[in-house]
């Protein structure tokens, strides 16, 4: 196999520095870019100038390989734009695009040429091409993606067999990248001639076979064989991370697949496994981790800058650095936004555009029931198992239980009006053990290691024995002498249980069943939140109850009334012991309102 001499190659090494690629990371760097570019951005682009210093070493196996930064570019020009002002028209990639697919493209082995980057995560603002920038790489890695040793491109071989992924949340989202890319390959006549592109899934190339389709939770067959490009659209709408794993799972038999992450910024940042992994590509960029092999281009308005400077718009926009049709068009949108949001002063307008325009993760949902304030409340609230075992034994008590589907979590939990008016809750949940790495997996908590620490326990098999409910509420009594005045319950799979345990107190008014409507919950919740605000809850030291806090949201009906629920059908956030500390709670207010009026009226103070 041919190969340069090391003259020969230092010098087209150095003549990196002269490539569009790094003639835009220099201006975004040091010149007249560096005001229009967020800090992660500036850092990507001198993450690539020092690569260009060090590469071709023995502890750097690198080079920029311009030949192979020039194969992506010049794709782009044979594809036909399908939407927008230049619609019909060649794609002209910007400058910005030119750096982040040039910089992807072009960093390859030293020897073999197989590509450096295995994957990418890449952030920006809705409306800066992420959409069809990502159906041009698709229809690339279909028709004309090739690996050579570098700077020789006339030993290139192509990918056979090439298996194309474009992956989302949903069906709807994963066809607007294979869409796209099925309409831009119809409309480029010198893409066309290649493949075969039915009405349905999947496309076909004529000549190499493989496939390119569109693929979500709702594919049937959602095995990924031997990927050659796996995109994954829109990440930070994914409520766990089950499509990423696909592709991830499935690399490692090609030489240069590449995993390709495209997102702008969402709610509910910390149960998202896209904040996550932007976590992780910001400790690249920052230098923490050392990953040569995971590029990272982060564009957004950081929090704590000022999105009302519209000067600063274009850190997550980098359509609005070029002035042109469209991005006098898209900033005439951001603008209109801008006015809606902040002129109404509508809560959710300016979160909404926060995180679509100014690419900023927000914390939690809209109508999240504890906001940041209040869960930084709660887990001031918490106390250790024995303090709180201290301040509760020999008391009475209100037992409530959520049971949940058979193969997932239940709660159970104690509540206790202490004698200075404060409320101290215990919360425990339950899951079948043959489940629990299943949800480990798709919650992304650690379940099994939260059993081992005694806040959940694993329930023998592959269902849950609810069983173990009731034995955790005698425990209580036998090992804590508490006394238990009812068990309150949610009556959805919960009426054997309810049952049984009142024929054992031989007691029919043990079990009591709590609506879960609004009106039906609305004392309990509205309540641990005024007490959570005032100081007045203990809770025992949990994390998982913790977790279960972040995860509910509220539901409010036409009176005002609320109740709890999770934001995801799906049950990857799940509120469980909450739910079952509300039921009791519920009651206990009761009692609690009930005997102060009785005491009142024994002192002769109640008036109407």
């Amino acid at each position: 196999m041919p190969t340069c001499s090391e003259t020969e190659m230092a010098v087209r090494w150095q003549s990196g520095l002269h490539h569009p690629v790094s003639v835009y990371a220099k201006q975004v760097v040091r010149g007249r870019l560096h005001d229009q570019c967020c800090p992660y951005e500036i850092k990507a682009c001198q993450r690539h100038l020092d690569d260009l210093k060090r590469q071709g070493t023995d502890a750097f196996p690198y080079v920029f390989d311009t030949t192979r930064a020039d194969r992506i570019i010049r794709w782009f020009g044979q594809c036909v734009q399908v939407r927008g002002v230049e619609q019909r028209e060649p794609i002209q990639l910007q400058p910005w695009q030119v750096f982040d697919l040039g910089c992807t493209y072009g960093w390859v082995h030293r020897d073999a040429g197989a590509r450096r980057f295995k994957r990418t995560y890449n952030k920006r603002a809705r409306g800066n091409f992420k959409s069809t920038e990502k159906s041009g790489q698709a229809l690339y890695h279909m028709c004309g993606d090739a690996m050579y040793p570098p700077y020789h491109p006339e030993l290139a071989v192509f990918e056979l067999e090439p298996e194309v992924e474009c992956a989302a949340v949903d069906r709807g989202q994963a066809m607007r990248v294979f869409g796209d890319a099925k309409k831009i390959a119809q409309a480029s006549p010198n893409i066309a001639k290649r493949l075969i592109i039915p009405r349905a899934n999947p496309v076909v190339h004529k000549t190499r076979g493989g496939y390119m389709r569109a693929l979500s939770k709702d594919t049937k067959n959602k095995d990924s064989g031997a990927p050659s490009y796996f995109v994954v659209d829109e990440y930070h709408a994914h409520p766990t991370s089950d499509i990423y794993e696909i592709g991830f799972n499935s690399f490692g038999k090609r030489p240069q697949a590449l995993l390709d992450v495209i997102t702008t910024a969402g709610d509910d940042a910390q149960s998202k496994p896209c904040y996550t992994e932007e976590l992780y590509a910001k400790r690249v960029l920052d230098g923490e981790i050392v990953d040569e092999t995971y590029f990272a281009m982060i564009r957004e308005l950081p929090v704590g800058e000022d999105p009302h400077k519209k000067a600063l718009w274009a850190w997550a926009n980098p359509c609005l650095r070029y002035p042109n049709k469209y991005s006098a068009s898209l900033f005439e949108q951001i603008e209109a936004e801008y006015q809606a949001a902040y002129g109404s002063n509508d809560p959710h307008k300016i979160r909404m555009f926060l995180t679509r325009r100014m690419c900023q993760w927000q914390s939690g949902s809209v109508n999240r029931y504890l906001d940041e304030h209040c869960m930084a409340l709660a887990k001031a609230a918490m106390v250790p198992r024995e303090d709180f075992a201290a301040l509760t034994d020999g008391l009475a008590c209100w037992c409530g239980f959520d049971l949940g589907k058979r193969i997932d979590l239940s709660g159970v939990a104690a509540v206790f009006l202490l004698e200075d008016g404060r409320v101290a809750i215990k919360a425990h949940a339950f899951m079948p053990e043959g489940g629990a790495q299943r949800h480990e997996h798709s919650d992304q908590v650690p379940y099994i290691e939260w059993a081992k620490r005694g806040y959940c326990t694993l329930t023998p098999g592959d269902v849950t024995d609810n069983s173990y409910v009731d034995n955790w509420i005698s425990a209580g009594e036998r090992d804590h002498d508490w006394e238990v005045l009812e068990v309150d319950y949610d009556g959805h799979n919960a009426t054997d249980l309810a049952i049984k345990m009142c024929e054992e107190r031989n007691n029919e008014d043990f079990c009591v069943e709590i609506s879960q409507t609004c009106a039906g919950q609305n004392l309990a919740v509205k309540t641990f939140r005024e007490l959570l605000l005032q100081g007045q809850i203990v809770l025992e030291e949990s994390p998982l109850l913790l977790w279960c806090l972040a995860n509910a949201i509220e539901i409010q009906n036409n009176y005002g009334d609320i109740k709890l629920s999770k934001k995801h059908k799906d049950d990857t956030e799940r509120i469980d012991p909450v739910a079952a500390a509300m039921n009791a709670l519920a009651r206990a207010l009761v009692h609690r309102d009930s005997s102060g009026l009785i005491a009142a009226i024994d002192r002769g103070t109640f008036s109407m």
